[in-house]
């Protein structure tokens, strides 16, 4: 299937790199953005430039607007990188404006595929648009400026999981055009269960809170990576691994003990050197607080869906209770109650059949 236009809508590192690296890649990429502030001279050069691993240089965008509709008017792909949190919202804006047969791809796995499909269709939209999700981010990059990106890691393994699950192949054969690396899984609850983000960001998180209150920088995936912080997020991870297996998910779990050992036989999602040059980089060092994305991200949105969805599985998540709650203390919020979770999401109640049935057909 010929994929040439690629909108890409989102205003952060995820978004910056996606056009910069498709343009690289050929593709006639146009940009939106909710926060035109952020990009600077970016509409009048329309040149994103990439340094760090992979595809780097000079990339030329096609079009970078502040109309949406422009941007993905006529769009094979729309490429929506923006964090879970920001999700309901980005899809409320895009819903007047998407066509039959568009393949929207969010990052990473979070159920956004359900919650881009329910705002449609809440806001009276009823087209035929396949929603995907990746385990993971298909980039670890950071911006160095408003138009330029650090690359440190490409995914080389990117399971996606597709809503509704029933347009699973047009969407994966589409994207696969983007990322050779994408392969499908079961539906858009296994991909869920494949977002690492709460599993590691809670751990160490919580685990350095002394030096993020201390330091003016610090980087944990480096310095706060401990032997004794690798115990309990190894621990943490297998619950989630867990939760997989109760709900008879089979595609790989991808474990995330294949992310530290650099010589086993299965790599994970960004390959065996992945933590290494993660470090090497050096582009994680950098100021935290409590209002981080690790926080507002991964643990309100996707640890808190992780417990939710262990419930749901009648699997125990003593690990993944304990985080939520202890962050939240720290924070200074309820992520039980605030959080996304399968009430939050009007999926609370649902059974295994019906839940496979909305996961198959869609809202």
């Amino acid at each position: 299937m010929s994929v040439k236009e690629i909108a890409v809508i989102g205003g952060g590192n995820g978004a910056l790199t996606t056009a910069g690296d498709m343009a690289l890649a050929g593709f006639n990429v146009r940009m939106w953005t909710a926060f035109p502030e952020e990009y600077g001279d970016l509409y009048d050069t329309r040149i994103v430039r990439l340094k760090g691993l992979g595809r780097t240089g000079e990339a030329p965008i096609t079009t970078v607007t502040q109309d949406l509709g422009e941007a993905v008017a006529g769009a094979d792909v729309i490429c929506s990188p923006s964090p879970a949190f920001a999700q309901e919202s980005v899809a409320s804006q895009l819903a007047p404006h998407v066509e039959d047969g568009q393949v929207v791809f969010l990052s990473p796995g979070s159920m956004g595929g359900y919650v881009f499909a329910k705002t449609f269709r809440d806001q009276g939209v009823n087209r035929d648009v396949a929603i995907a999700e990746p385990g993971t981010l298909p980039y670890l990059t950071r911006k160095t400026a408003q138009d330029e990106v650090l690359v440190s890691g490409h995914a080389v393994r990117l399971p996606v999981g597709v809503f509704p699950s029933g347009r699973t192949d047009t969407a994966i054969e589409r994207l696969q055009a983007l990322y050779p690396a994408i392969h499908a899984v079961e539906n858009a609850l296994s991909v869920a269960l494949l977002n690492v983000g709460p599993i590691i960001h809670s751990c160490l998180v919580l685990l350095n809170t002394g030096p993020i209150e201390h330091f003016d920088s610090w980087d944990i995936h480096n310095e706060g990576t401990t032997a004794s912080v690798k115990r309990l997020i190894l621990a943490h991870d297998e619950e989630r691994i867990a939760v997989r297996k109760a709900l008879g998910f089979e595609s790989h779990h991808y474990p995330f003990a294949d992310h530290y050992n650099q010589e086993g036989e299965e790599p994970w999602m960004y390959g065996r050197k992945a933590h290494t040059d993660l470090v090497e980089s050096e582009s994680w060092r950098e100021s935290l607080d409590f209002s981080h994305r690790y926080i507002t991200e991964d643990v309100k949105c996707n640890l808190a869906l992780l417990t939710s969805i262990g419930d749901f599985a009648g699997q125990d998540t003593p690990i993944a209770d304990s985080l939520l709650t202890l962050i939240g203390v720290v924070a200074g919020e309820d992520f039980r109650r605030t959080g996304r979770t399968l009430e939050s999401l009007g999926l609370g109640g649902v059974g295994r059949e019906e839940m496979e049935r909305i996961l198959l057909e869609g809202v």
